[in-house]
């Protein structure tokens, strides 16, 4: 099989597109003939070197794909030859073929396309255990969600609006701006301007009930806008390591730091497979709307790469076979 493949860390210069042996699968696994493969940072960060990576050149990246269950392992029962699944945290995905175990394999409805589900698990599933898990949003909250033109800032916005809250976008320019705000964002401020004092102003003075905190170096500013009793969800820091935060800080304000860990909520198949089918309900009723991914051939790799480092992609980015 073909697969996109590195045996040093660095740029996306170093991916290679080239032939490898098939993988074999065990008695609990399954073959499938990917479709679609999602790019993700993860990806990046591991190309880098940032992320352990177990094993021996070369090197694989991706962990999120769609496609059709070519072969089935000797003990795996309710999948069949032909079945359209989707999969995410399954290693080396970046490939025409892929091991899938059972427990990860998901059933994808017909009223979606592999394409979509390729582009929604891992985002997807982020969203939905944040406004579920990490704070449970409900009618009438107000959010403030940080890359609110992102990939998971998108459907973090349409998430908090389906269940009845409201959603401040914050996002780094005009473009990104009218982005968020298509994904239904009431408002859209952007990094370079008074955000703390333009989401307080926004909000009577009070501040907003959670923040949806991913770039981290902004948490203490994060702080500043939230309502005395309101909550800071902590999950990510692309744009740098946050400052230390002062328990006595929140012990005065009452308010809530926490984070949140995808795979810490995606124990086990049920919970995987219960979680993806209220994601396409979503989209198949058309609450949950996906940007169309921008779309590059497996072969092309380098290119996708430079695209999602470059941070100008406010979609998902896929690879196809």
């Amino acid at each position: 099989m073909k697969a996109l493949v590195f045996e040093q860390f660095g740029g996306p210069e170093v991916l290679l597109y080239q032939e490898i042996d098939n993988p074999s699968i065990g008695p609990n696994e399954v073959l499938v003939r990917t479709k679609a493969i999602g790019l993700n940072f993860a990806d990046i960060y591991r190309r880098k070197g940032n992320y352990h990576l177990s094993g021996n050149p070369p090197y694989i990246l991706g962990y999120e794909g769609a496609g059709i269950v070519e072969e089935v392992g000797s003990e795996v029962r309710d999948i069949q030859v032909g079945d359209r699944i989707a999969f995410a945290d399954v290693p080396y995905a970046n490939a025409e073929l892929v091991a899938v175990p059972e427990e990860k394999a998901i059933p994808v409805p017909e009223s979606v396309s592999l394409e979509i589900a390729a582009s929604i698990l891992l985002q997807g599933l982020t969203a939905h255990y944040l406004v579920h898990d990490s704070y449970k949003v409900k009618e009438g909250d107000t959010a403030l969600v940080h890359a609110a033109a992102g990939g998971v800032g998108q459907l973090l916005t349409q998430m908090v609006t389906i269940l009845g809250g409201k959603a401040i976008g914050l996002t780094s320019s005009p473009v990104k701006a009218e982005t968020a705000k298509v994904a239904g964002a009431e408002e859209v401020f952007l990094y370079n301007g008074d955000w703390v004092d333009q989401v307080k102003d926004k909000t009577d003075g009070i501040g907003v009930d959670v923040v949806f905190e991913s770039v981290g170096a902004t948490l203490s500013n994060s702080f500043s806008a939230t309502r005395t009793g309101g909550t800071v969800v902590f999950f990510g820091m692309a744009g740098g390591d946050p400052e230390p935060v002062d328990p006595r800080m929140l012990m005065d304000t009452s308010k809530t730091l926490t984070g949140g860990d995808l795979w810490n909520v995606l124990t086990s198949k049920e919970e995987r497979i219960k979680r993806s089918c209220q994601l396409f309900d979503w989209i198949a009723e058309g609450k949950l709307k996906i940007a169309e991914p921008v779309q590059f051939a497996l072969e092309d790799g380098k290119k996708a790469h430079e695209l999602l480092e470059s941070r100008k992609s406010t979609g998902k980015i896929l690879l196809i076979p």
